[in-house]
């Protein structure tokens, strides 16, 4: 049985796309650009479901980041980010 995927959190975003290394620092999944490029490239982030290895990959509202766990859905709107984890 596959591992169950957890409830993403919101995280609103400024403009209409932001590039996942990004979104990674944005949504506290990873502490910095620098962390993010070895985690994305050894295949630890899904984006929808899917392994995303391309820390340039643009994510638009609606797209479903998992990494360790933890979801974070890229949103829109003027809210603050409170992240649980």
């Amino acid at each position: 049985m596959p591992p169950e995927t957890p409830e993403p959190v919101d995280v609103p975003i400024r403009d209409e796309s932001i590039r996942l290394g990004q979104f990674l620092k944005l949504a506290n999944l990873v502490e910095t650009g620098a962390e993010a490029k070895p985690v994305i490239a050894d295949g630890a982030v899904s984006v929808n479901g899917e392994v995303e290895t391309r820390r340039g990959r643009q994510l638009v509202p609606g797209d479903v980041v998992t990494l360790g766990g933890l979801a974070a859905r890229v949103a829109t709107g003027e809210v603050e980010i409170d992240v649980p984890w």
